[in-house]
């Protein structure tokens, strides 16, 4: 089945993506691809190499933090 995972924070989308689901490690993968696309934000967003390494793995746990997600049909 086809389904939209979406991850939102204070009213405030921070991810949607659209995944084909067919079993737990198809649901796993995409799981897996909205953090690697968050990360993949906050990469972007870091202005240095230091303050990467700061926050690399903390801000993608803070971002999550009190966000609701939610899968849908697509």
């Amino acid at each position: 089945m086809r389904i939209r995972l979406q991850i939102t924070k204070d009213g405030a989308p921070l991810y949607s993506g659209d995944y084909e689901i067919k079993d737990a490690e198809s649901f796993g993968k995409a799981c897996s691809d909205a953090w690697q696309q968050l990360q993949q934000a906050q990469l972007n967003r870091e202005t240095s190499i230091g303050a990467l390494m700061e926050h690399i793995n903390e801000s993608v746990l803070n971002q999550l933090n009190g966000a609701s997600i939610s899968v849908t049909y697509a």
